[in-house]
C-alpha cells in the first residue's frame, strides 16, 4: 500500500500567481514522485476570493480594475502585466491579459466543489484556470461554467442545477473561513499534511524539499 501526503492549496481561479504557483508545484511534486515512487500527493483545491466585492459582469479591462482596486498608474499596471505574462511563459502558459474578462469568482468555486464531489477536481482547477487566463472565458456567470465542466466530463445539466441552487455556497464560505483561522492573506498557499505552510508560487525545487521533508519525518529513525 503506497504512503499518501495530502497538500491542501487555497487559490482563487482570477489569481495569475496561483496557475503559476500550480505549474511549480507539479514539476516540484512530478520530481518528487520519480523519486519516491511508492509515495502519492493528493492535492486538494480550497476556495479563496481576492476580491469579492468584484460584479459578475465588471464593466472594464484588467488594467481598469487594478488601476481602481490598487490604485497603480495604468502604465505601471501594465507593466506588471507583461511582468507576469512573462513568468507564465517559462512555465508554458499563454496569459492574454488583454482578452480576459474581470469577474466574481464564487460560482467558479462553487463548480470546484462540485467537481471535488464528482472526483474531477484536479481537471475542473485547470479548466477553469485556462478559460480565465488564456482563453478569455466568463468564469462567472452559470451557463459558462456548466459549458466547461461539460468539457471534462460532467454532467451539463446537474452542474446548472447545483450553481442555481448555491449547493456547495457553504463550503465556498468554509474554506474561506479555514484560511482565515489559518491566516492566509495571499494566495496561492500550500498546506502539507497540515503541518508545513508555504506561501506564493515557489521554485519546483522549495515543492520537491518539502516533501521530502514530509516523508522523512514519517520513516523512523534507525
Amino acid at each position: 500500500m503506497s504512503d499518501v501526503i495530502k497538500v491542501d492549496v487555497w487559490s482563487d481561479i482570477a489569481c495569475p500567481w496561483c496557475y503559476i504557483g500550480k505549474r511549480k508545484f507539479e514539476a516540484g511534486a512530478q520530481a518528487f514522485a520519480a523519486a519516491h515512487p511508492g509515495t502519492d500527493v493528493e492535492v486538494t483545491y480550497h476556495s479563496f476570493e481576492l476580491a469579492p466585492d468584484t460584479p459578475v459582469d465588471y464593466d472594464g479591462s484588467e488594467i481598469d480594475f487594478l488601476v481602481a482596486h490598487k490604485g497603480y498608474p495604468a502604465d505601471q499596471v501594465r507593466q506588471m502585466l507583461d511582468r507576469v505574462s512573462g513568468i507564465a511563459a517559462e512555465v508554458g502558459l499563454d496569459y492574454d491579459f488583454d482578452a480576459l474578462q474581470h469577474t466574481k469568482t464564487i460560482k467558479a468555486h462553487q463548480l470546484l466543489h462540485y467537481a471535488k464531489q464528482h472526483g474531477k477536481q484536479i481537471e475542473a482547477k485547470e479548466r477553469l484556470m485556462r478559460a480565465y487566463f488564456i482563453e478569455g472565458r466568463h468564469v462567472g456567470r452559470e451557463e459558462e461554467l456548466a459549458d466547461l465542466a461539460a468539457d471534462i466530463g460532467l454532467d451539463r445539466e446537474d452542474v446548472l442545477r447545483s450553481l442555481r441552487a448555491g449547493e456547495y455556497l457553504d463550503e465556498v464560505q468554509a474554506d474561506i473561513e479555514l484560511a482565515t483561522r489559518y491566516g492566509i492573506q495571499g494566495v496561492p498557499f500550500f498546506v502539507f499534511d497540515t503541518k508545513y505552510g508555504v506561501s506564493g508560487a515557489q521554485a519546483p525545487e522549495i515543492f520537491q524539499q518539502v516533501l521530502d521533508k514530509v516523508l522523512d519525518e514519517r520513516v523512523p529513525s534507525a
